[in-house]
């Protein structure tokens, strides 16, 4: 396993980032292939399964730098609604169950919003601070290789994991034989 990490996204292709495997850590992989979808989100709708890996990057970066709390304030938390089906997809039943159990402790009744969690967690509630810092904990102890499961994941789902311009894997700016045509 590699402990080179990657640098930013620059337009590869899903396969392209998938066949870096080898050769630079899997979160830095993970972490680019988030990047990539979160450029393109403004151009195209999102697949189910590019939100699943927005939804995971988000959490194990937000939590592991600030915990729970975090992760529900920060702009990821538009991605509560599928951030437990995404970790049961990927294989992380006790990660799911460690944030269906920081989710459950806002108190929040029906849909769960990322805008009602917000105003929850800003209510500075001591009894849903010290839960989430239990949940906390939780995560920092768990034993799921939660990047390591992404990348799998992604490999399994790759067509409909979207990154890259199609110009780039070809390596062509406009396609093969585009220049015979043009006259100077």
């Amino acid at each position: 396993m590699s402990e080179e990490w990657f640098g930013a996204y620059d337009g590869q292709s899903t396969d392209d980032l998938l066949a870096l495997g080898g050769t630079y850590r899997i979160d830095s992989l993970v972490a680019a292939f988030a990047e990539a979808i979160q450029q393109q989100a403004a151009a195209r709708p999102l697949s189910s399964e590019e939100r699943y890996v927005l939804a995971i990057e988000a959490l194990e970066r937000e939590v592991n730098s600030g915990g729970y709390g975090q992760f529900l304030l920060s702009a990821s938390h538009e991605l509560l609604d599928v951030i437990g089906p995404a970790l049961l997809a990927i294989d992380c039943p006790k990660v799911a169950a460690i944030t269906r159990e920081a989710i459950a402790a806002l108190g929040i009744e029906g849909d769960v919003t990322g805008e009602r969690a917000e105003v929850i967690v800003l209510s500075d509630d001591d009894a849903i601070r010290e839960a989430l810092e239990r949940c906390d904990g939780r995560f920092s102890e768990h034993d799921e290789p939660i990047a390591d499961r992404l990348f799998a994941w992604i490999k399994r789902h790759r067509s409909s994991v979207r990154i890259g311009r199609a110009s780039r894997r070809r390596g062509r700016a406009f396609g093969p034989g585009w220049g015979r045509h043009c006259s100077r």
